[in-house]
């Protein structure tokens, strides 16, 4: 599968949990702990294989991406350290609902920089070939990544 496609396909996973957290109620506290467990191990595995694989092969093929790609990494370090505090957070704490806001805001921004802004000039730079070579590298990494976010070294103290 094209790199880029699957990316996607992860944001599109990502944004149907978002949707389904936004419809809960306070009342909801069960709901809303399985549905975080299912956006902390998404992003946590999807911020890995974009870090290790796609990122440093865009940067090389897109050298003008490089900036976008440094914001990127600081994005995800901030994600990766929420979702590292949601992991442990009782559904119950008055700051669950505002901390998990705060994440898909974020989360949302990430996406639609990187959906619009930096992907259509990757996916000029490497090619159907390449990203197709690259789709399936990152769909190895993902079997191997990390589920949690306290298991992932940060990207951006590196």
């Amino acid at each position: 599968m094209d790199a880029i496609v699957l990316l996607r396909d992860d944001h599109k996973t990502v944004e149907k949990l978002f949707k389904r957290f936004e419809k809960t109620g306070d009342d909801d506290g069960i709901e809303r702990r399985t549905i975080v467990d299912e956006v902390i191990e998404e992003l946590t595995v999807h911020a890995w294989v974009e870090e290790r694989i796609f990122y440093p092969a865009a940067r090389e093929a897109a050298p003008e991406t490089t900036d976008h790609i440094l914001e990127s990494i600081e994005e995800h370090h901030a994600v990766v350290w929420m979702l590292s505090e949601l992991k442990n957070m009782d559904p119950a704490d008055e700051r669950f609902k505002a901390k998990m806001s705060v994440l898909m805001e974020n989360v949302r921004h990430h996406v639609e920089e990187e959906e619009q802004e930096w992907f259509p000039q990757v996916r000029k730079a490497m090619g159907r070939k390449r990203l197709t070579e690259l789709g399936d590298q990152l769909e190895a990494e993902k079997n191997k990544a990390p589920r949690d976010p306290l298991a992932v070294p940060s990207a951006a103290s590196k």
